[in-house]
């Protein structure tokens, strides 16, 4: 084909070929980065209520003393959890909706073209998977401080 106006000539099946290709590297690497970040999540609000509670033993065990039950320590503990959470959720879905308008056009090849929008089960997974984190870990903190002897905690010296 000697043609002035056609600078290439590409088959339809070599072209499938090479999105199949780049969609399928694509999809494990964001299958890595979606487990990665489980576990981030899961690491990162652990230690948060872990050191809350490490360092304010003292006054739970002050309040439990005075009365409170169970879940009314528990609730006191987790409010700043939950509070911190929520912020943290609306941050990373703003900053995500950006990061993926940029990342979109910076890993755009010339010759194919990605679609920049994404459905709402994009925001509704993330905030689901922090919720359950949340109340699984909700949980724990409950076992953990009936567990934890307030009177021998209020006798420990600093």
């Amino acid at each position: 084909m000697n043609q002035s106006a056609v600078s290439s000539v590409v088959q339809n099946a070599s072209v499938i070929r090479l999105f199949d290709s780049v969609a399928s590297s694509l999809n494990q690497t964001m299958t890595i980065l979606v487990i990665v970040s489980v576990l981030l999540a899961i690491v990162i609000l652990y230690n948060l209520i872990n050191i809350n509670v490490a360092e304010r033993i003292r006054e739970l065990s002050t309040i439990k003393v005075l009365g409170f039950h169970n879940n009314e320590v528990t609730l006191y503990i987790y409010r700043e959890t939950i509070v911190l959470s929520l912020v943290g959720i609306v941050l990373g879905l703003v900053a995500g909706f950006y990061l993926h308008q940029f990342l979109i056009q910076m890993i755009s090849p010339a010759t194919i073209l990605f679609y920049p929008q994404v459905g709402w089960e994009v925001y509704v997974i993330p905030v689901a998977a922090v919720s359950i984190i949340l109340t699984l870990l909700g949980f724990f903190v409950n076992y953990y401080l009936r567990k934890v002897d307030m009177l021998e905690a209020l006798k420990s010296v600093e």
